[in-house]
């Protein structure tokens, strides 16, 4: 399959909970076709006590998205108009 969205590029998310969503594309997983976006599909994950994070506790991190419930910015715009 051939991507043609990269990282680094702003990306609008057009289905799913987080429908209309814009961010940049941090990562692109080719291997699940999935894409990690700046800010979109926040997730709370638990993190044990360890030297690095002695009190331990809570951290919200960027989920993966599939890659067909994303749009290329520049492409949306285009459409809208």
């Amino acid at each position: 399959m051939k991507y043609k969205i990269k990282k680094n590029d702003e990306v609008v998310v057009i289905s799913g909970a987080n429908k209309g969503s814009r961010g940049k594309v941090l990562e692109v997983l080719r291997d699940s076709c999935r894409v990690v976006i700046e800010g979109v599909g926040l997730r709370k994950r638990y993190i044990k006590k360890d030297q690095k994070h002695p009190e331990g506790g809570v951290v919200e991190r960027e989920s993966s998205i599939h890659y067909s419930n994303v749009m290329r910015a520049e492409k949306f715009d285009k459409k809208r108009s």
